[in-house]
């Protein structure tokens, strides 16, 4: 499974976390978002992939700040169309769904032609950043192929957790493991020592 950190928010931690080599870096262009990202990006290696994280945002500004931060992944967060997801169609994007303790599947259809991933996370007050996860079992009736993201209040608590997610079919297209506030040191600023166990135990 590929590893996605998301709401990097300070240069000096952005490249301190590059340097664990995750798949993803993820940056949140939501202004009501405590991890809102407003500064520059700093280089980073070729191998990881720059997402921005928006939340119901015009269209021409999504474009713009693809182009103004050379993203290379769309995450629409909010109630956007399939349409919208079309719209964007030079990036890999990620529409995210929100689960409780049942999902309807049968809303994922009309997104299987226009998104390259799908991201479950939690269902809370806020679009995502909720800080608790959701029940994984509702994955066992996923009645897709596409690859999705598993995102969610995940944090080195849940390595046995994802370790036993792993042997069921559920996990069969679970592309990546997306983590955020539950390795934080305060909103944005991630703890470094806790990501590299972290990462360490996912791959062993």
């Amino acid at each position: 499974m590929k590893l996605k950190v998301c709401g990097m928010k300070y240069e000096d931690n952005i490249q301190a976390v590059a340097k664990l080599q995750p798949d993803f870096l993820g940056f949140i262009f939501y202004e009501k978002s405590v991890r809102q990202f407003t500064t520059t990006i700093p280089k980073l290696p070729n191998t990881i992939k720059k997402v921005g994280v928006f939340v119901d945002e015009k269209i021409e500004i999504v474009l713009d700040t693809i182009k103004k931060f050379n993203l290379q992944v769309v995450q629409l967060h909010g109630h956007e169309s399939p349409e919208y997801c079309a719209a964007i169609n030079h990036v890999n994007v990620i529409k995210v769904f929100s689960i409780k303790d049942e999902f309807n599947f049968n809303v994922l259809q009309p997104y299987e032609e226009v998104c390259d991933f799908f991201l479950f996370d939690t269902k809370g007050k806020l679009p995502g950043g909720n800080g608790f996860s959701f029940n994984w079992d509702v994955l066992k009736n996923y009645p897709s192929t596409k690859p999705y993201f598993l995102s969610g209040g995940i944090g080195l608590e849940d390595i046995e957790k994802i370790k036993e997610f792993k042997k069921y079919p559920a996990s069969k297209y679970c592309y990546a493991i997306d983590i955020n506030s539950k390795f934080e040191r305060e909103p944005g600023l991630k703890n470094i020592e806790e990501l590299e166990k972290f990462r360490y135990e996912l791959q062993h």
